[in-house]
């Protein structure tokens, strides 16, 4: 659709899987948020005592990423799907030490907040101290809003990626702007110069 509406380039932020980058027939900028979050993360927390938590298999990638960049340790939520069932994941256990730590799940997106906030819950079942939810984009479907301010989470972290109407914010709630990356991204592209520079390569899918 935006190729037939005219569009000769295209930049996303965080896709959430990356062969979506290979439908296309024209150019087609990956940018990442990390820079924004992790910045954050510095800044606000101690990476000392820092676990970041991958919510599951499929972030583990991602989540070690943030590990190695933040000098910090990386934990797993390990979800298996009930035999017989379709579109069903229950977080079961947690690979890593989270006792008395600080966590961060990290994700790309979160809709209903289901299986985060699953995750969430067997986190501070494990003797997890206090934690954080961090993703870049905040869809929030119903009933999202609920369970994370219900949730064990003491901050909710996401990008203004997607517009969040007053209906959809809450106390626990921190949003962060990814205008920097973006407008670099569009800088780099008019000088034609390297997008994947601005993030040392770690945006390539």
């Amino acid at each position: 659709m935006l190729q037939t509406a005219g569009a000769n380039r295209v930049l996303s932020v965080d896709f959430h899987s990356g062969q979506i980058q290979g439908f296309f027939d024209i150019p087609v900028d990956h940018l990442v948020a990390a820079p924004v979050l992790e910045h954050y993360l510095k800044t606000h927390a101690d990476t000392n005592t820092l676990v970041v938590v991958a919510p599951d298999a499929g972030r583990v990638k991602v989540a070690e990423r943030y590990a190695q960049h933040l000098g910090c340790d990386l934990a797993l939520v390990h979800k298996t799907r009930p035999r017989g069932t379709a579109n069903v994941a229950e977080a079961r256990h947690i690979v890593g030490d989270v006792a008395g730590r600080h966590c961060v799940l990290i994700d790309d997106m979160i809709d209903t907040a289901g299986t985060i906030v699953a995750a969430c819950d067997l986190l501070k079942a494990q003797g997890a101290g206090e934690i954080w939810v961090m993703a870049t984009h905040a869809l929030f479907s119903p009933p999202a809003v609920d369970r994370l301010f219900n949730a064990p989470v003491s901050r909710v972290i996401v990008t203004d990626t997607l517009p969040l109407g007053p209906e959809r914010r809450f106390e626990k709630l921190e949003i962060l702007s990814v205008a920097t990356i973006v407008a670099n991204a569009i800088s780099a592209i008019f000088e034609d110069s390297s997008v994947s520079d601005i993030f040392g390569g770690e945006n390539l899918l």
